[in-house]
């Protein structure tokens, strides 16, 4: 018997800690997670005292994972602030994202040892996204935006992030962030990207079609004149 083809490999997350928008979005199959950052919450109004409740509160609209960022910038206190960050959820479903620093580097190593998935943020260069996947890291997030904002070619460098970590067969994840339009989007998912983290705007224009609208009226309008009914 032919075995089924395999569903693509892919998470499509939202980037925000405004409850609000979230939920025009949430709960949908779709969403595989919310990553959030310091930055996000503070636009939201929340503190960091908010993110037991808010981790609680996505985990209940049935996303899979929140990832959340650590505040300290050396290793041992990042350590200490995870492990608080991961007795919020059940094994596996908080995210701790810690910046691709020396040090942060070292407290995601650590951490993923432990069987802790790690999101390692604010990739900019290649060789941070090759270190990703050698300390066994979920995720790696490039700013795709905020690259070309730079100046930089951010497709080009997202590509070669790609290609290496394709080439070697680590789990590791590109989580492609900043991303500003459809059209970004789509572009990294060409470029083989498996994870992107959006605003919760552009998840409408990634999944509501006004030609499959116009579609659906049609079919409706005909089956409400079907004599039959």
């Amino acid at each position: 018997m032919a075995s089924s083809p395999a569903l693509p490999d892919f998470h499509l997350c939202l980037d925000s800690a405004d409850l609000d928008a979230l939920r025009t979005c949430l709960p949908h199959p779709l969403v595989h997670a919310v990553t959030t950052n310091p930055t996000l919450l503070r636009r939201a109004g929340l503190r960091q005292a908010d993110v037991p409740r808010l981790v609680e509160t996505l985990l209940g609209l049935r996303v899979r994972q929140v990832q959340v960022q650590v505040t300290h910038v050396q290793t041992e206190e990042m350590l200490r602030e995870a492990e608080g960050l991961v007795a919020l959820a059940d094994p596996g479903r908080l995210v701790v994202k810690i910046p691709a620093t020396r040090e942060g580097l070292a407290a995601g190593a650590e951490l993923a040892r432990r069987g802790v998935p790690v999101t390692f943020t604010a990739v900019w260069e290649p060789e941070q996204a090759l270190f990703a996947a050698m300390l066994g890291a979920a995720y790696a997030a490039p700013y795709l935006g905020r690259m070309q904002d730079a100046g930089l070619d951010g497709l080009a460098r997202i590509a070669h992030m790609q290609a290496q970590l394709t080439g070697s067969a680590a789990p590791t994840r590109l989580l492609v962030a900043s991303l500003r339009s459809r059209q970004a989007c789509l572009d990294v998912i060409a470029l083989g990207a498996r994870a992107i983290t959006i605003p919760p705007a552009l998840f409408a224009e990634l999944v509501d079609h006004e030609p499959t609208r116009a579609a659906e009226r049609v079919f409706l309008a005909d089956a409400q004149d079907d004599p039959a009914r």
